[in-house]
């Protein structure tokens, strides 16, 4: 988003009041006209903002929404609903039957969904006749950064959890990766809700630290990434929960060298987005390619394997491996998308 700078003097009116004058090209880009009140708000020692009326309306409108049940509703529309409204920025959603009541089974699936998925949500009022879902958590209280850095955390440790559940053949280990991947979207659906208020809003672009929206469309992106990852490291472990036994030990340690390689290049992309550094973004891509190296070294470990059901297994694990590298790929991709016009003003 484009930023514009003016100097104005501060002149005297009075006997008790300073005046600043503010462009005429402001005022018409704004909409605004004589008589229209500005609020102003003194941050700190240094730092006075001023807010239109077009702002308040704005959030005023994000308040309150409310969705209506069909009797016969099915889980996955009402989940979507709920998903939805929470995406747009509302601070409280209201769940309501079209007739009649709500069945136990849909307040559960709505219970279940808010505890699951929507981050810093709380049920506030339930009953047969509504739920009413409060979200609660602040702007500040939860950078996109900090969110998006925890998800980053939880999907790597998926990742390698899943390898060490099939090499242990640890049931409870891998219950516990797959349990963890609702954590992993709810950080990402909190992420996502935050960049939508940010693309509709100057003030919260600024305070979430975005230099335009188009930074906001890149995170949304990243954020599908690893929303991914963590679903292909859930996928690894369902495999232990349907087989029940373990690969051959020099099998699972090449494919756990092809894990932390993957996981590598996921740190190495996620790096770049962090640092806003184009030069590693495209390093990563390049060390991205590395990974038939250790595909071939998984392949050549299997050779002698004559189970037609461990090798399916096998080649089911590293494909979802990598799947991650690739995803780490495409972060970087980003990347270059982000800042290369940042490169080019350094190159000129």
């Amino acid at each position: 988003m484009e930023e514009r700078e003016e100097t104005r003097k501060i002149q005297f009116t009075g006997k008790s009041s300073y005046i600043v004058s503010l462009p005429k090209q402001w005022i018409t880009d704004l909409g605004l006209k004589q008589g229209d009140q500005i609020r102003m708000v003194r941050k700190g020692s240094s730092t006075l903002e001023l807010y239109p009326p077009k702002f308040e309306t704005r959030a005023q409108k994000k308040e309150d929404a409310t969705i209506e049940i069909d009797a016969e509703e099915i889980a996955s529309s009402i989940v979507r609903k709920l998903i939805s409204l929470y995406f747009l920025g509302f601070k409280t959603i209201n769940v309501k039957p079209k007739t009649g009541r709500l069945n136990p089974n849909q307040r559960t699936i709505v219970k279940e969904a808010v505890k699951r998925m929507l981050m810093g949500s709380e049920i506030i009022s339930d009953s047969t006749t509504g739920i009413t879902v409060q979200v609660l958590v602040n702007l500040l209280e939860l950078s996109v950064d900090g969110a998006f850095k925890r998800m980053i955390h939880l999907a790597k440790s998926m990742s390698s959890d899943a390898i060490l559940a099939v090499k242990e053949n640890n049931l409870e280990l891998a219950e516990e990766v797959i349990n963890t991947d609702d954590e992993v979207d709810r950080f990402g659906f909190y992420i996502i809700r935050q960049l939508k208020i940010a693309i509709q809003n100057e003030h919260m672009l600024n305070e979430m630290g975005f230099r335009n929206p188009r930074d906001c469309l890149g995170y949304r992106l990243v954020v599908k990434n690893i929303e991914r990852t963590g679903d292909h490291a859930a996928f690894v472990a369902k495999d232990i929960i349907e087989f029940k036994k373990p690969i051959k030990k020099e099998i699972i340690n090449r494919i756990q060298e092809m894990n932390e390689f993957s996981l590598s290049v996921l740190d190495d992309s996620c790096l770049a987005l962090f640092k806003e550094d184009y030069v590693q973004a495209e390093k990563t891509i390049e060390k991205t390619t590395q990974i038939t190296k250790f595909e071939k070294k998984v392949r050549d470990a299997s050779k002698s394997l004559k189970d037609d059901e461990e090798i399916y297994r096998i080649r089911r694990i590293t494909e979802n491996i990598r799947r991650i590298s690739e995803y780490a790929s495409d972060i970087a991709e980003i990347v270059l998308n982000m800042n290369i016009e940042k490169t080019l003003k350094r190159n000129n």
